[in-house]
Formats: C-alpha cells, sequence, structure tokens
C-alpha cells in the first residue's frame, strides 16, 4: 500500500479530469478561497489533460 500526502486521497499522485473537474468545482463554489486565487484549478485541468487521464475513479 503506497502512502498518500492527505487524507482521503489515493492514486499515487496522478491528476486526473475527474479531480481536476472537483478542484474547479470548489474554486467556483468558493471564488474566495486560496484554491481559486491561486490558480490550481487551471494547473491541475493541463495536468491532468498531459497525463492523458479522463477518469477520476479506480478501475
Amino acid at each position: 500500500m503506497s502512502k498518500s500526502g492527505g487524507k482521503g486521497h489515493a492514486g499515487g499522485g496522478k491528476m486526473t479530469a475527474g479531480r481536476a473537474s472537483a478542484i474547479q468545482s470548489a474554486g467556483a463554489r468558493n471564488p474566495g478561497s486560496s484554491t481559486a486565487k491561486s490558480g490550481f484549478a487551471g494547473r491541475a485541468q493541463s495536468a491532468a489533460a498531459k497525463g492523458g487521464n479522463s477518469e477520476s475513479g479506480k478501475k
């Protein structure tokens, strides 16, 4: 079993389209949050696209 950086996050640090979408949604729900202000949502979306990951769940 691999270690993960935070509670409830698994997958070895791989950014998926589903995770990127969740990050964008969190920023949209709270525009004053650090997630929204930092531009992290865009970087997450880019990482998901580069990784070729399209699903958020494990198979």
